[in-house]
């Protein structure tokens, strides 16, 4: 298994895509570690996971979710170099931990088959950021916390 990859091609295409799996995983604010390298997946480029690639900096209460999330450094820098996410959205790049593999497996399973090979890089429209920088996940937005 290859990891995300962090670059994605340059044609962008939007496809809101449903996620039965991130909502529902359960990972603690205390598996990530300051430090660490991880990757928000947010779709798939050329038969291939991609997402935004960051470095956990300090922890930082998700307001969205009133729950422990971690301030991340983009490593591109860009308009917002820091977000605050929930640790439910991160896996691990700096290492190869069990419970992120699950989750990315099962990540590439539930989209591989969606979006067949090519060159167009699609987005699905998992994540947004407030106005506060946090990033929050469509399904934290619409249960209204």
């Amino acid at each position: 298994m290859n990891p995300p990859s962090r670059t994605p091609p340059p044609t962008p295409a939007f496809a809101p895509t449903h996620d039965p799996l991130t909502p529902a995983r359960d990972i603690t604010h205390q598996h990530f570690q300051a430090g660490d390298q991880v990757v928000v997946l947010k779709g798939v480029a050329g038969g291939e996971l991609w997402g935004d690639a960051m470095r956990v900096v300090a922890p930082s209460w998700h307001t969205p979710t009133d729950e422990d999330g971690w301030r991340l450094r983009d490593a591109t820098g860009g308009a917002q170099t820091y977000v605050t996410a929930h640790p439910r959205y991160l896996v691990h790049l700096s290492r190869r931990c069990p419970d992120c593999l699950i989750y990315l497996r099962a990540v590439e399973d539930h989209l591989l088959a969606k979006y067949p090979e090519s060159d167009t890089l699609v987005d699905c429209g998992w994540y947004t950021t407030t106005a506060l920088g946090q990033l929050v996940h469509i399904a934290d937005a619409q249960s209204g916390r």
